[in-house]
């Protein structure tokens, strides 16, 4: 009896470290059953139930939240991690480049390309295996390739996570494994998608299903981890994570006639949960939701808030009549529910004096549309013209006036 349990002990150690960072390949969904899952969708008239901890549905086009969960909580992001490292891959390498793994990279554990010490591989090649084969080992080569370390390669995602501000976002590894400092939200990671599709290069790699790659110039077949890849129409990308901190994670586009949206799963339980999840929330979207342009209507309501303000704002040393605008915005397009338009407000806030000291194009308040109570989109109000200040005559009259008034009692 002890000798079972003792042989049970040593199996479950050499197993469980494996487990613990599978990402992806010992999943307890095969993709028959997936199939079966995609057409299991709530009513779309409702919002789609989850069970996903994270979640959030992000517009491209206007960068707008359709749906979230817990969107702005700071959590673990597993092997989602890796869209950053082949950000910095884009940003800073030439794809030809030669890459050597090291003893490092090549016995890092977790979800790998399995490569061995020594091995030589294109850029290109591994950034490939980085995105499709989510391999731990290629984002720690990478790493040393580009800035002599895992530490040093953090201090560049963290640079450019700033840059891209990105202020519940940080990074400690390329490849995303448990640590308590490696964090994100749904939204910022929706965001930092975003940017990455925005290099088509990036937008390639993740919209392939399968791809040969050549190590120390072998030739070798992999297929990418992404479960609604080519089994959902519109889905082109991105990435799939898995660690026991960060759940089961997915972050999918999905372009659908003129909607493109990204959707980003955090914290499912199973890797069912997440695909199941991540299919109702695109059916809800595109069954519920339509671009309504706001051209019209945000210049309506400026032009009446623009009269009311022309005729009532307090002037200081100046008689010049002001006249305002609003600024462009790069988009007029906003996705909202079906039939919902009268759910739109506006608020107005700007100065309520003016003097000469305000110069044109000068910013003098904000013009902010609201849908469903929340902020759609703001604008801001602008002055267009100079505000002459007053002369030494304006002021005469002015003290001559008063003087008549004083005289007359």
């Amino acid at each position: 009896m002890m000798k079972k349990i003792l042989m049970t002990f040593i199996i479950l150690s050499i197993i469980l470290p494996t487990l613990c960072f599978a990402d992806d390949f010992l999943e307890e969904t095969e993709l028959d059953n997936f199939l079966e899952v995609s057409n299991e969708v709530t009513n779309s008239a409702k919002e789609p139930i989850t069970n996903s901890k994270n979640i959030v549905a992000l517009d491209r086009k206007s960068l707008t939240v359709l749906y979230e969960k817990n969107a702005y909580k700071q959590v673990a992001m597993a092997s989602t991690t890796k869209i950053m490292t082949a950000i910095l891959v884009l940003e800073n390498c030439d794809l030809n480049e030669t890459v050597e793994f090291s003893k490092t990279a090549a016995n890092v554990r977790g979800s790998c390309l399995k490569v061995s010490t020594g091995a030589k591989m294109s850029m290109n090649d591994v950034l490939y295996g980085l995105m499709l084969r989510s391999g731990n080992d290629c984002a720690i080569a990478i790493s040393e390739h580009i800035a002599g370390s895992v530490e040093g390669f953090a201090e560049l995602m963290n640079q450019k996570a700033e840059k891209l501000n990105l202020k519940h976002t940080h990074f400690v590894t390329p490849h995303g494994l448990d640590d308590q400092n490696h964090y994100t939200t749904a939204y910022e990671l929706a965001l930092l998608t975003d940017y990455a599709l925005k290099n088509e290069k990036f937008k390639n790699i993740v919209a392939t299903k399968t791809t040969t790659i050549h190590v120390n110039g072998q030739p070798r077949t992999i297929s990418n981890t992404n479960e609604l890849l080519g089994n959902l129409n519109g889905v082109y990308g991105v990435k799939t994570g898995f660690t026991f901190n960060a759940g089961r994670c997915l972050v999918s586009s999905c372009k659908q006639n003129d909607m493109d949206m990204i959707v980003v799963v955090l914290g499912a339980d199973t890797k069912n949960q997440r695909t199941r999840d991540s299919i109702n929330i695109i059916h809800y979207i595109y069954d519920n939701f339509e671009y309504v342009n706001l051209s019209n209507y945000i210049q309506e309501s400026f032009s009446n808030y623009q009269t009311y303000y022309e005729k009532n704002v307090h002037l200081y040393k100046t008689v010049t009549k002001p006249t305002i605008d609003c600024s462009k915005l790069d988009n007029y397009d906003f996705p909202l529910k079906l039939n919902s338009v009268n759910s739109l407000s506006t608020k107005f806030y700007t100065l309520k004096e003016l003097s000469s000291h305000i110069k044109p194009n000068d910013k003098i308040g904000c013009m902010t549309i609201y849908y469903e109570n929340k902020i759609l989109c703001s604008t801001d109000i602008i002055l267009t013209n100079e505000l002459q200040p007053n002369d030494w005559f304006f002021y005469f009259r002015k003290t001559l006036g008063e003087f008549n008034r004083s005289f007359s009692y």
